[in-house]
């Protein structure tokens, strides 16, 4: 599975048909509500998130929602790295923070504030960690 997130993450290999089941498997992952998946792909609609998951080959990704998807991508990786244990990378994105970035809120509630930077935001403290 990480081999197939690792191929996302190349430039230009933009397939919804691979792209979108990917992301829906990390937010199962990550025990996700489909308001909160909604939130993170910055989509209103849940008509949307669920044609997506049924047919993702024939979704209509905008820009934002790729940069969106990079973001969490570029998270989920982060967390595979710093927590091999599945676990410990859930109960880091889930539990209260004491880093004074996150104020002592999870670093989850940071990412469903819902504006492209907050993933930015989450994706450059982790990644800010593994160097």
């Amino acid at each position: 599975m990480r081999a197939n997130f690792e191929q996302l993450l190349q430039p230009y290999s933009i397939d919804p048909g691979s792209l979108l089941p990917a992301i829906f498997n990390i937010f199962s992952l990550w025990h996700l509500t489909g308001q909160q998946q909604m939130t993170l792909l910055g989509l209103s609609n849940e008509k949307t998130l669920y044609n997506w998951k049924n047919q993702p080959e024939k979704a209509k990704l905008t820009r934002d929602c790729l940069e969106r998807a990079s973001y969490i991508l570029g998270i989920y990786r982060a967390l595979q790295v710093l927590f091999p244990d599945e676990a410990q990378s859930d109960q880091w994105l889930h539990a209260p923070n004491d880093n004074p970035l996150f104020g002592g809120t999870a670093p989850l509630d940071k990412m469903l504030e819902g504006l492209v930077v907050d993933l930015a935001f989450v994706r450059e403290h982790l990644d800010s960690q593994l160097s």
